[in-house]
């Protein structure tokens, strides 16, 4: 290593029976450096720690500074965790898109929700979507080197000027040329457009499937979704929703594709979100269109999914009472199937009562309809004095990740106090559907 200040990362958990913890690693250490190379982020450590052999600089609280030879199983952890989980500053998003959600919240919300991301290792790490717009040849040639994939682009449009103004970045067209880089070396990808009304539709979405086809097989898939509007948009660019008969333009398009790509590769490649489909009144495609749910993250399948595996755990139960009175909430765009749903036990269960409250999204604007951004005060004012029975029903996607809590801060428990029920949070699947309105743990 050279002889400048090594900052290593710290340690803040070893797990037992580790490799880490035989050798004496403990939380508050520093990992410097695997085999004299220093460690930029998790990619440097995934990549160094798979050898059979490797020597592992820890420097302890005190400074004293231990070099530790290793010998394990190639692709055998150390145990260890870090303080920092990318193990790197996360990195900003330069762009200033026309489209972008984080422009459209409102003043006053915790300030993590503000952070515009548009970091390439949290495409990897969390499936994340970025731009290209913040990365160098370094990081491009980084991904090969480690020969990481899938790597998931937001791509918007593939004309380089009309990327450009979209994104609000002159670098934003010439960024693309690192698609061709990725696809040489066949790394993985899969991406999306965000679809504006007027902007990138039409002709435009046009030229950008043909463009896009052109990087297949390994290009798998592109999810075409439209964009998130909500009622604060004072000063940002013009945009309007799609109507019905949008969207229905917009399948018979990618049905064109998709019969043209399957044809050619035995892939669907281009997929309409969810949203489409319901806002054009048709009905959701059967599974086989989705190619094994590649899309899932942008609402490509979801419903589909969802039934299948509602219907699945549905035929796996027997008729009996069922004596419960309990509440359901869902945003607008899955109402209609939840509604579906419900009705479905009720007839297979006597006895058994399940409201399902439909939540207008007033917080964010009535045009946002995905459960997934409703608040616990939206919930609260539209459920109060309304009959809940037992138990209420909260789908897990409306809570901050790994916490109670709601987007405007309000918590499960205050739900729970507002409304004098008992709220149940209940994971995305039809099998937990199921299971949860049965009061049953599998």
């Amino acid at each position: 290593m050279s002889d400048k200040k090594q900052k290593g990362h710290i340690i803040s958990f070893v797990h037992k029976n580790s490799i880490a913890m035989e050798l004496d690693i403990a939380s508050g250490d520093k990992l410097l450096a695997i085999n004299n190379q220093r460690i930029e982020d998790i990619f440097d450590y995934q990549y160094h720690v798979e050898n059979e052999y490797i020597e592992v600089l820890i420097e302890k609280p005190d400074g004293e500074q231990w070099l530790l030879e290793v010998d394990k199983d190639e692709d055998e952890d150390l145990g260890i965790e870090f303080e920092n989980g990318l193990m790197d500053e996360y990195r900003s998003c330069r762009n200033k898109c026309i489209f972008c959600f984080i422009d459209q919240m409102p003043k006053g919300m915790r300030e993590t929700l503000y952070f515009k991301d548009d970091d390439s290792r949290l495409s990897f790490l969390q499936g994340n979507y970025v731009t290209l717009t913040n990365m160098s040849d370094y990081d491009i040639d980084r991904i090969i080197k480690y020969n990481l994939s899938p790597i998931n682009i937001s791509f918007q449009t593939m004309n380089p000027d009309l990327r450009c103004k979209m994104l609000n970045n002159r670098f934003a067209g010439e960024a693309l040329k690192k698609v061709d880089k990725l696809y040489e070396a066949g790394i993985t990808m899969n991406g999306q457009i965000v679809l504006c009304k007027g902007v990138n539709d039409g002709k435009e979405l046009e030229y950008s499937i043909r463009k896009l086809m052109e990087y297949i097989p390994v290009l798998e898939s592109i999810s075409v979704v439209p964009v998130g509007l909500s009622k604060y948009r004072e000063d940002l660019y013009p945009l309007e929703p799609f109507d019905k008969e949008d969207a229905k333009e917009i399948i018979k398009m990618i049905h064109k594709y998709q019969k043209e790509v399957f044809e050619d590769h035995g892939i669907h490649f281009i997929h309409a979100s969810d949203e489409w489909y319901i806002l054009a009144g048709l009905d959701i495609p059967k599974e086989e269109s989705y190619d094994g749910y590649l899309q899932l993250e942008n609402g490509v399948g979801m419903i589909r999914l969802l039934l299948n595996e509602f219907k699945d755990a549905l035929d796996g139960t027997r008729k009996r009472e069922c004596a419960h009175e309990i509440s359901i909430v869902t945003g607008r765009l899955a109402y209609r199937y939840i509604q579906q749903m419900a009705e479905e036990m009720m007839e297979r269960f006597s006895g058994l009562c399940i409201r399902v409250y439909q939540i207008t999204n007033y917080f964010f604007g009535e045009m946002i309809t995905v459960t997934g951004l409703l608040t616990g005060q939206d919930i609260i004012s539209q459920l109060k004095g309304k009959s809940l029975g037992e138990r209420l029903l909260l789908p897990q996607n409306t809570l901050r990740s790994g916490e109670a809590v709601f987007l405007d801060d309000v918590t499960v428990s205050d739900v729970e106090k507002a409304l004098q029920v008992k709220v149940d949070i209940v994971k995305s699947s039809g099998y937990d559907f199921v299971n949860a309105i049965l009061g049953e743990d599998n």
